[in-house]
């Protein structure tokens, strides 16, 4: 497990400095943390205490191990017009565990490396997901109250564009919401919390935002097709909702080639 900054301090230029060497960040990657999330044994459950998708925060242990999750077992289906308190009207409107798998899954595929590990998993008798825990973390809107600086800029922009680009590809309504953005001692950016994205739409939240790019995003997006996603995704989104990520891909990709012929690739691609 990587053992580092577990506290935030603050000094004279409000950058971080070291506290206790605590655990963070993510104690298992990959196919690791996904069969860790699918097969360790629950040990304790708690209100996570935040959000109105009533969340828990399990324990888990593998006999090796023991980790924190994330549960979230919400599936609803708004028809009609719902609006939302923190902006935006929306026709057939969801907020689903699904989505929140489906995210993980559609990150991998581009290769944003953004979302935790989320895997779905059935306990006593009930489906949701369960995403694991970012150790020693905080909010972005933390960050920002904190007025804490970000040690290397040119890399926090990066990820912070690269954030705005899988929010769009997967039209999070939530998009604007700063506790979904959170981040570890080391300022790695983890975006979390998309049961309220894939709605059908095709169009692009807030397109002005994208700006930059991401070489290799770019190339992970022209790789993505109908049976692809179907294989990959189809378990928890359906049909139109697959169809509306690889329409908003495609206007990604045109945006991405307009502003590349507009201002040029140094200006646009990274």
């Amino acid at each position: 497990m990587v053992r580092a900054l577990a506290v935030f301090l603050l000094v004279g230029s409000g950058s971080a400095v070291a506290a206790a060497e605590e655990p963070y960040g993510l104690p298992l990657s990959g196919e690791a943390a996904e069969t860790f999330l699918r097969t360790a044994r629950l040990v304790s459950r708690r209100p996570l205490g935040r959000g109105i998708t009533h969340s828990e925060q399990y324990t888990l242990d593998d006999g090796t191990r023991t980790c924190k999750a994330v549960r979230k077992t919400i599936d609803t289906f708004k028809r009609g017009v719902t609006s939302l308190e923190g902006g935006g009207v929306y026709v057939d409107f969801t907020d689903s565990w699904k989505n929140e798998v489906a995210a993980y899954e559609l990150d991998k595929l581009i290769g944003t490396g953004l979302v935790p590990p989320t895997v779905e998993r059935t306990f006593s008798g009930t489906k949701g997901s369960l995403q694991l825990w970012v150790e020693g973390a905080m909010t972005e809107a933390e960050r920002i109250r904190k007025k804490l600086t970000p040690p290397d800029p040119h890399a926090w922009n990066e990820r912070m564009y690269a954030v705005r680009l899988l929010h769009r590809l997967a039209f999070d309504t939530d998009y604007r919401n700063l506790t979904n953005l959170i981040l570890d001692p080391s300022f790695r950016v983890y975006a979390i919390d998309f049961s309220r994205a894939f709605l059908h739409y095709n169009d692009l939240l807030a397109e002005k935002e994208l700006t930059r790019f991401s070489r290799s995003a770019l190339e992970g997006l022209r790789a993505l097709d109908r049976p692809l996603l179907d294989a990959k995704l189809g378990r928890w989104l359906n049909g139109p909702q697959i169809e509306g990520v690889l329409k908003r891909r495609d206007k990604i990709l045109a945006l991405a080639a307009r502003r590349v012929q507009e201002q040029g690739e140094g200006a646009v691609l990274y």
